[in-house]
């Protein structure tokens, strides 16, 4: 894994293959995926690394934002074909297996921070799920989304179809999955596989608008009202459950020093300087 952190350093050149990199700046963690000799596929090594990574950058008090994105013009071309089976079923010592994928999603689903993935070029297969493991995608208008395993003999991670079909729909989900097409951005967005398209000539410009708007905003508004939506959409949340995370977390509304500061922001016209942390 490299890990570049000084304030204002821009994304490093990976010339390893097959490797996670990030870079910290200015509160935002960007996250790349690069594994250029195989369009940015995710191997076994680097499943355990975003799991390894996600969790740190959660706990780190200096960032405030993930961004996913692929290193080059491809996004992630899934899993790679040459570590399929070490990658989704590496069989154990106690003959169980481990989906190293699901697992890789299932920690960048746990951040509590925003999570946004940025996606140009090729996203296909696993590459779509651990993208959609993020808060929201954003797409470059020249990617191609694409959920293939039917091509290959393969069932797609339960975590990425039941997020599909939370997505989609569970008609939209079939079609997806069973015919194994291809998508435009703007066909993706429509089914609702990415929240946004943006032109590419505009795409870098836009998403760093977006990113930095994130960082502005509330983090106790944020971090909260994610952590209510993700509880809510969560099948083994009961009711009970739910309607005591909503009560804390409202009660704890008029003591944040976020809200006095944004009704006092708002009220003389001016941008707000927010001041809550999530503690540990």
């Amino acid at each position: 894994m490299t890990v570049v952190s000084p304030a204002n350093t821009a994304r490093p050149e990976v010339s390893r293959a097959g490797r996670i990199s990030v870079a910290i700046s200015d509160g935002v963690a960007t996250v790349e995926i690069c594994n250029p000799a195989q369009r940015n596929a995710l191997t076994r090594a680097m499943c355990l690394e975003i799991q390894e990574l996600m969790p740190q950058l959660d706990a780190d008090p200096d960032v405030a934002v993930v961004v996913l994105r692929g290193a080059g013009n491809t996004f992630c071309a899934g899993a790679a074909i040459s570590e399929l089976a070490s990658v989704l079923i590496d069989r154990q010592a106690d003959s169980s297996t481990v989906d190293h994928l699901s697992a890789a999603d299932a920690a960048i689903a746990a951040v509590s921070k925003p999570t946004v993935a940025l996606v140009d070029g090729a996203c296909m297969g696993g590459g779509w799920q651990i993208a959609s493991a993020c808060d929201f995608i954003i797409a470059n208008e020249r990617a191609i989304i694409g959920l293939t395993p039917a091509k290959i003999g393969i069932i797609y991670p339960r975590p990425g179809i039941e997020r599909l079909i939370r997505q989609v729909g569970h008609a939209k989900a079939k079609y997806i999955l069973l015919t194994g097409e291809t998508f435009s951005a703007t066909e993706a967005r429509a089914l609702g596989l990415v929240a946004d398209v943006v032109p590419s000539e505009s795409f870098e410009e836009k998403c760093a608008a977006l990113v930095s708007s994130l960082r502005s905003r509330s983090q106790f508004s944020m971090y909260s009202m994610k952590r209510l939506m993700d509880l809510t959409d969560a099948s083994g949340s009961g009711l009970a459950v739910i309607d005591q995370e909503w009560a804390e977390a409202w009660s704890a509304m008029p003591d944040s020093p976020d809200m006095e500061i944004g009704v006092n922001a708002f009220l003389n016209r001016e941008q707000p300087r927010f001041t809550w942390r999530p503690v540990g």
